[in-house]
């Protein structure tokens, strides 16, 4: 098989994993190697869906021992399969990234043979990058559950971060639709890139604190930080039956637990037919994308779990955002005072982030704060008008101060306009190598060159140069995608899946490392 076939095979089948983010470490160009890795800009662009674009995200192989129902890629599924060389991997790594393609590195697969044996073929990849090309820039690998610790142990000191999906929710769903994977084979590497992270920062900041007399002796070769980006985890939603609360909470011990970077959440794609998954078509764009609000209240905003969302209201609501939907439901906390409430509560102000709000206690130090000034300060002022105030006086004059009356302020459309970044046109699902978005504009140059093509070829080549015409257009479907609110029956279901499972079945084991091996 041609290298490209297998890219576009490959490339396609890793669309699925949505583990893409900025790099989290800073890593400098080194003389005589190749590229470097910046904290805050390894993912510059996103595709409508918010995968990121700027990583090469593929697959070793989409050659898979399991028969997991929800996955693509799964034993029975009737698929082109392939799978990389290691070195073809590496040096097509390297083309892209000197062509200025990308600027890292995503890097999961299948199970082939055994974890072990998939495991060896990344821990290859990933050291002719390191090692023989001198590459310097950011690469995350995919951990596979089952793998030994001496191999994740490898694997680690090779790639900047490390992930291990933790695929569903809860262990009952777990056994239904992922029979040949169990808590122990997802728990047990995550927790041992845990306590290696630990190791490994506890050791250099021994090294650097220099507490001995004796000159030390420097080694020729230094050994890599383990991880030194931290480790993440996906789960999917929609598959199965969990409420709301027992995802959110299941991230809160994630992250409370196995110290993670980041917990992903993907809506449930329908690939697949099997009588175990739900028989729809419509995709929870709108569940995931309030999950991740709710996921950065707790990890950039100081709230708790328990108050974005109870056992009594199972769901987050679709229509508002979890931070204005906590706002409505403690009106007597609101409104606050921008030039002198506390940075805590500017946080629980809709429309102030974290940033806006370190912006604001800078900038009343030297300037009373009014809307003009708010505005210059980044904050979404239409949002925060209705719970502040502003040098004693009200901002949100004209609207009901009531839950109602701000409910109805907060769901109305955003009039966005017909130009700017609002009203882009982007095609569905991860941007590929091969694809393009179609443009007016290219359609313009795709015909002008048609036409002079047509031209060229002369009278006598007019079938010709017509179907060169045909040739070069290119036509974009733009796929629609359906949110869909929890309905009676999800929520009948949740109960059941809690009766069964236990709302904190998941919690259980990561808190008590013993379940793990019982």
């Amino acid at each position: 098989m041609e290298l490209i076939e297998k890219l576009e095979i490959l490339a396609d089948a890793a669309k699925y994993d949505v583990a893409c983010t900025s790099s989290g470490i800073d890593r400098g160009a080194q003389k005589g190697k190749l590229g470097n890795t910046l904290a805050a800009g390894c993912c510059h662009s996103f595709a409508a869906d918010g995968r990121c674009i700027t990583l090469l995200k593929v697959l070793m192989t989409n050659v898979c021992v399991y028969d997991c129902a929800y996955c693509a890629n799964r034993a029975s599924n009737e698929v082109p399969r392939a799978a990389f060389k290691p070195r073809e991997l590496a040096d097509l790594t390297i083309a892209f990234y000197r062509r200025n393609y990308i600027e890292g590195l995503f890097l999961s697969s299948g199970v082939i043979r055994s974890p072990d044996c998939t495991t060896e073929l990344m821990i290859q990849t990933l050291s002719l990058l390191r090692e023989e090309h001198g590459f310097r820039g950011y690469i995350h690998a995919k951990a596979v559950p089952g793998t030994s610790p001496e191999l994740v142990q490898q694997l680690g000191h090779l790639a900047d971060r490390m992930s291990v999906n933790m695929e569903l929710p809860s262990q009952r769903s777990l056994a239904l639709l992922a029979p040949e994977k169990d808590k122990q084979q997802i728990i047990a590497p995550m927790q041992q890139i845990r306590d290696n992270i630990a190791v490994d920062k506890d050791t250099r900041a021994l090294v650097r604190r220099g507490t001995t007399y004796m000159k030390q002796v420097v080694p020729k070769k230094k050994e890599r930080a383990f991880v030194p980006a931290g480790q993440s985890t996906q789960m999917i939603v929609g598959a199965t039956p969990e409420s709301d609360f027992q995802i959110l909470n299941l991230s809160a011990a994630l992250y409370r637990t196995l110290s993670l970077k980041r917990v992903f959440f993907s809506a449930y794609t329908p690939v697949n037919d099997d009588a175990r998954l739900p028989g729809t078509d419509a995709l929870q764009l709108n569940r995931e994308h309030r999950l991740y609000q709710a996921d950065w209240l707790l990890r950039f905003y100081r709230f708790d779990v328990t108050e974005i969302i109870d056992e009594k209201h199972p769901f987050l609501d679709p229509e508002v955002d979890p931070k204005a939907n906590w706002a409505l439901n403690h009106l007597d906390f609101f409104p606050v005072e921008v030039n002198k409430a506390p940075l805590d509560a500017l946080l629980r102000v809709p429309g102030i982030g974290v940033k806006g709000a370190r912006s604001i206690v800078r900038a009343r130090r030297t300037t009373c704060l009014r809307e003009q000034e708010l505005r210059k300060l980044g904050i979404a002022y239409k949002r925060a008008r209705f719970f502040i105030t502003c040098n004693g006086s009200y901002a949100g004059q004209g609207a009901d101060f009531s839950r109602e009356g701000l409910r109805a302020q907060l769901v109305a459309p955003i009039e966005g306009g017909k130009h700017g970044r609002r009203a882009d046109k982007t095609i569905p699902g991860q941007m590929s190598l091969f694809d393009s978005i179609e443009t007016p504009e290219k359609k313009r140059i795709a015909d002008g060159a048609a036409r002079a093509r047509a031209l060229d070829s002369g009278p006598a080549a007019g079938g010709a140069g017509a179907a060169d015409a045909a040739d070069g257009e290119r036509s974009s479907a733009a796929g629609e995608t359906v949110d869909k609110r929890p309905s009676a029956a999800d929520v009948a279901n949740s109960k059941r899946s809690s009766a069964a499972d236990g709302v904190y079945g998941w919690q259980r084991a990561l808190e008590h490392p013993e379940a793990v091996c019982a």
